[in-house]
Formats: C-alpha cells, sequence, structure tokens
C-alpha cells in the first residue's frame, strides 16, 4: 500500500495543509504522518502471561518562522482535523521576525532513488505468536540449562512497524516502512548468601526473520558469560588511572560524553563544550568518531530521518579534528551547511530535534585489546557500563561500570565492581593514547533520552585512556 494511501490523503490536500500552515507568514512548514504499531511478551517464571498490543497514528505539523517553532499534532488524519493543526502551527510561530537569509533547502533523493537499509524479509503482521512464546520459554530454557546458580529469568520480546511520510513546503515527499525487533533478558543468579543479575539485548531492524537460532544462542551464551567473575568480583583501591574500554558496549561512553556535545542545537545555543572547537584539533591523530545512520539492519539506521532527509554518514571527528556537528534542517540552515540527517523524533506528537543514530569510532592502529593492556602498569579494564551522567555543557561525566577487571603489570588480575570512571569528555578524548582495530558496534536495546526517547545504536574499539578518576576505596 502506498503511503498516501494509507493515510487517506491526497498530494492537493498536501499541498492545502502546507499553504494553511504558512498563511501567518511562516517561513517553512512540514508534515509527519505516522502509523506504528507495537506488540509485546512478557515470560516470567518459565510462563509467557502478559502482552501488549497499540497504534500509534497521528500527524504533526510544524510551522518555522525566524527562530521561532510552531507545532501541532492530531491523533487522525482527518482533513479538517489536519487543517486545524496547521493553522494552530501557524499561530504559534506567528510572533516570530523573518528568517535572516538562511532558508532551509532540499535534502531529499529524487523519488525511486531511496536506500532500503532494514527490508522486512518476514513481516511481523501475521506472524506466528505461538512461535514467539516458544521461543521464549527455549531462552530460559536454555539459561538454566548452562549455570546452575540460575534463580529467575525475564525476558521480553518486542517488535513494532511504523510506515511514516514526510511532506514539506519544498513539496518533497517522502516514506519509510521502518521494521524493529527486540529482546531483553534479565537472570538473577544466587551462590551461597550472594546474588548477581546480568541483562543482555539484541535489537534489530528487521523483520519477524529477526526470532533465529542466531539470536537465541547468542542472548543464552552472554547471559551466563562471566558469571564467576561476578561473584569474585571485589572493590579496588580507586584513584587517577589508566582505563582501557573494551570494544562494543563501551560505546555508551562516547555517546553520552562525547556525542551528545556534539549536536547542533547545543552548539548553537551555546551550551556544548565544543560550541567554538569546529576545525580544531580534539584528539591524536589518526582518531575518526562517526554517527552512522546507514548501518544495514541497525537500530540506529534511517532510510530517511524524519524529516525526510536522506540517512547518511557523518564524520564528527577526521583524523582527530572536529569536523562536522550533527544536524537537523534548522540548526544546518543556521550554520549554512547541509543537513546531516539527524533530525529525529520519538512520534508524530514531537518536534524533530538533532539526534545521534548509530554513533562509534573507527578501529585504529595500535593492535589488539590485549596489546593495550599489555602497555598498562596500572589501571583498570572495563567491558560494560551501567548509569552514567553527563553535564553537556562543562563536559564531566561519571559512569557506574558493571564489569572489569584490574590491570596489574600488563595483565588482568582481580574482577572488579561497585566502582565509577569519572572524566571530562574533551579531556579524555585528548588523553586517548592507543585505539585497537576490533571495532564493534554492540547491536543492544539502546535508547537514547533527549527531551523524548530515540532508537540508537553505538559503538567502539578497544581504547586506552591514559588518565581517569576511577572511584574505589
Amino acid at each position: 500500500m502506498r503511503s498516501i494511501d494509507r493515510f487517506g490523503v491526497t498530494e492537493e490536500q498536501l499541498r492545502a495543509l502546507v499553504a494553511e500552515g504558512l498563511r501567518d507568514g511562516g517561513d517553512w512548514c512540514d508534515l509527519y504522518f505516522e502509523d506504528t504499531a507495537y506488540h509485546d511478551l512478557l515470560l516470567r517464571d518459565g510462563v509467557v502471561g502478559s502482552g501488549g498490543y497499540h497504534v500509534d497514528y497521528g500527524c504533526g505539523i510544524r510551522v518555522l518562522k525566524g527562530e521561532k517553532t510552531g507545532y501541532a499534532y492530531a491523533e487522525t488524519t482527518d482533513f479538517a482535523s489536519l487543517k486545524s493543526a496547521a493553522r494552530a502551527a501557524g499561530s504559534i510561530a506567528a510572533t516570530a521576525t523573518s528568517l535572516r537569509g538562511s532558508a532551509l533547502q532540499s535534502a531529499t533523493q529524487p523519488r525511486g532513488e531511496s536506500q532500503d537499509l532494514y527490508p522486512e524479509l518476514v513481516a511481523w503482521e501475521g506472524a506466528d505468536c505461538k512461535g514467539f512464546v516458544e521461543f521464549l520459554q527455549r531462552i530460559e530454557a536454555g539459561i538454566r540449562a548452562r549455570d546452575s546458580r540460575v534463580l529467575k529469568v525475564v525476558a521480553i520480546l518486542s517488535y513494532s512497524v511504523s510506515d511514516v511520510m514526510m511532506f514539506n513546503s519544498l513539496g518533497e515527499l517522502t516514506s519509510d516502512h521502518r521494521p524493529l525487533g527486540s529482546l531483553s533478558v534479565q537472570v538473577i543468579f544466587r551462590q551461597g548468601d550472594r546474588t548477581e543479575n546480568n541483562t543482555v539485548s539484541r535489537s534489530l531492524r528487521m523483520g519477524a526473520e529477526f526470532i533465529s537460532e542466531d539470536v537465541l544462542e547468542d542472548l543464552v551464551s552472554r547471559a551466563v558469560a562471566g558469571m564467576d567473575a561476578r561473584f569474585e568480583a571485589r572493590r579496588p583501591k580507586g584513584g587517577q588511572m589508566s582505563v582501557v574500554m573494551g570494544a562494543g558496549a563501551s560505546g555508551i561512553l562516547l555517546h553520552e560524553a562525547m556525542g551528545h556535545a556534539f549536536e547542533a542545537d547545543f552548539n548553537r545555543k551555546g551550551q556544548s563544550i565544543f560550541t567554538d572547537k569546529m576545525g580544531q584539533r580534539i584528539c591524536r591523530p589518526g582518531i575518526n568518531i562517526l554517527d552512522d545512520g546507514t548501518l544495514p539492519r541497525s537500530r540506529g539506521a534511517c532510510n530517511f530521518d524524519d524529516e525526510g532527509v536522506p540517512g547518511q554518514k557523518t564524520y564528527m571527528v577526521t583524523d582527530g579534528v572536529l569536523t562536522s556537528y550533527l544536524h537537523d534542517r534548522i540548526s544546518a540552515g543556521y550554520y549554512g551547511v547541509a543537513p546531516t540527517g539527524n533530525g529525529r523524533r520519538e512520534s508524530f506528537r514531537y518536534n524533530p530535534i538533532p539526534r545521534m543514530r548509530a554513533t562509534y569510532m573507527e578501529s585504529g592502529p595500535d593492535g589488539t585489546k590485549e596489546d593495550l593492556i599489555a602497555s598498562v602498569r596500572k589501571g583498570i579494564y572495563v567491558d560494560q557500563f551501567a548509569n552514567g551522567q553527563v553535564k553537556i555543557g562543562e563536559g564531566d561525566f561519571t559512569f557506574f561500570v558493571k564489569s572489569g577487571f584490574l590491570i596489574e603489570r600488563g595483565r588482568l588480575t582481580m574482577p572488579v565492581k561497585d566502582i565509577n570512571i569519572i572524566g571530562n569528555g574533551p579531556q579524555a578524548l585528548a588523553d586517548i593514547e592507543a585505539v585497537a582495530g576490533d571495532l564493534k558496534v554492540d547491536e543492544g536495546t539502546w535508547t537514547c533520552g533527549k527531551e523524548q526517547s530515540v532508537a540508537v545504536s553505538c559503538g567502539i574499539p578497544s581504547v586506552l585512556i591514559r588518565n581517569l578518576t576511577v572511584g574505589g576505596e
């Protein structure tokens, strides 16, 4: 079904809605139509005892005038309701002065040339839910078979399919079909009078082919991995020391402590530590940091962003130099550059803002993870972070270490727990001494919150940061 038919509107009506939005002198108007169906199943104590289903359907209309944004939405696509929303958005924006000659420009590919990064090979709609129940039960059985210390398993399967359509005052009409499957498994272990827990997840933009033996084996094996070390782990003595971050999930520190500070709205408003650093060296040569909307099946992939801009790969740091912020159409117009495909929103109820997609650092030339560890006399190796806090303006961050080891004389020794890694984003970038060649983009259920929530991915190769504060004893 064509998107324009799905939403029950004609191109003539789309043009009429834009005209209504611009009636009070607006500079720009765009429409965002959405039809999303969400499903989930919950397994607890060996039984799939609950599930959910809901639909989100409607259209958001944005009007820009100068620095003012007017936004309104309708939870229907009835033309009269849409026209009322367009009128409301235009009225909100009407009090502003005109844009200072930085009109938003075309950023889309011609129709028929768009990429498809996440084809739905087996449609979620009409898939066998009984098979999904059995799959969740097999995950629990596999975990219990591999570790006798398992006390409880909770597994959640969630999947959604979104159809979106975008139209703007330049006459650009784009659409996207977005499947997303996710599995999250939490396991509680008991050994004597102690308990430990582990949470693993997998999320990919694909159809019901996501329910596969490869995904089952991946989740089961990771759910029980490293539990002997968890029970042996102790809190080490803290202080200033070297930290080796393991490849993959450690990329959450890159996302939080550095990626947000590269988002153009923070820089446009002077709120980021990198506001005046464009074109400057911010880390050693050879380091490349990018935000990528083109990774096939990635949770952060975008055929088009939520402003109709094609998905693309954006280098924020090139050979150690800050070369780009992450732009939506508004910030791109302000800076006089092309949008980077980072205009994203949680749903049609929200205004698009600059958001990350899949943020990672490219592999480096400094050998393997083992080479980095061997170069450290005393420090910490971290392969999983948990909760963190970041101050965008100052760049300061604190992250809780979920799993790691003490490094002594170039070797991993005591497993560690209950410690924080504390530092400053720009300083941590400057203190990177070595980057291994083992980039891994993690496929967990990462969700980024910045006024609103969007699905993202993150990754990193093994990286040695020479000086961070480890909060221990």
